[in-house]
């Protein structure tokens, strides 16, 4: 897969906004117009309607986080393999924020970013495919070019007050107990991200596939899950090149993005 989607690198423009509804929602409305650049990252200080997971919603207070979508034309990668794409940005990711938090750094299955058994961020990529859009790691029924996607990235950095409802949240300042310049940790983030995209294009998937194998949040250890009114136990056994989880309890079961949950 030598192929390359664009010599422009990730983060190129470096677009930054005071206050937007949701980065994602700026990137994709760009992709519509016709305007969207390979590699153009928006950052904003405040996001009044961010985007999580399953359609949740992302929080975070202002000038506190990195709230970033980041533009990318796949260029050989097909609709298929979005979850290898979903699996680069989430290693990526991880290399940032380990480079600061440590090896109890995890990612949660599919792409959330997790320290010990807290959130430190999330990631979500909707896909424009043909002239649909997607999240990734959801079933695909049509066929077409892979032509756009946005991988949106939220990362808790200085904020040390959340929301009750959110369980366990976690940010960079309350692990290290040091502030940190979101802007300048967006662009840094921005070049791992891109250094880890080229060597997906280049060199294929096995090598970040291992990556994420390698840093998978409780791997080989027992979780609690709930699939619609079904609670159970299962120990967490692999990943599939698709992206499905593969758990183990009486039986062996897999898992598409979406169908089960986390019961933490």
């Amino acid at each position: 897969m030598a192929q390359q989607s664009s010599t422009k690198p990730l983060g190129s423009p470096f677009i930054e906004l005071q206050s937007v509804d949701s980065t994602n929602n700026y990137a994709l409305e760009q992709v519509h117009a016709g305007l969207a650049q390979h590699g153009a990252a928006v950052f904003a200080h405040e996001q009044l309607a961010g985007k999580g997971q399953r359609g949740k919603a992302w929080l975070g207070e202002k000038d506190t986080n990195i709230i970033l979508s980041v533009v990318i034309k796949p260029g050989s990668l097909l609709h298929g393999q979005q979850f290898w794409l979903s699996a680069c940005v989430s290693v990526a990711v991880y290399d940032f924020f380990m480079n600061y938090a440590g090896k109890e750094t995890k990612i949660k299955w599919p792409n959330d970013l997790y320290w010990q058994d807290r959130k430190a961020g999330g990631i979500l990529i909707e896909s424009m495919i043909g002239s649909q859009e997607s999240e990734a790691g959801d079933k695909q029924s049509v066929t077409g070019n892979w032509k756009w996607a946005v991988a949106g990235i939220g990362i808790n950095i200085n904020q040390t007050s959340f929301p009750a409802r959110l369980q366990n949240p976690v940010s960079l300042k309350q692990i290290t107990g040091k502030d940190f310049n979101v802007i300048e940790l967006s662009r840094e983030l921005c070049g791992i991200l891109d250094k880890h995209f080229q060597q997906l294009i280049a060199d294929g998937f096995d090598n970040i596939f291992a990556q994420y194998l390698n840093h998978l949040y409780k791997k080989n250890e027992i979780v609690k899950f709930k699939k619609g009114n079904r609670v159970f136990e299962a120990t967490i056994k692999d990943v599939s090149l698709t992206g499905k989880l593969i758990v183990h309890h009486s039986i062996e079961e897999e898992f598409d993005f979406g169908e089960v949950e986390w019961v933490m």
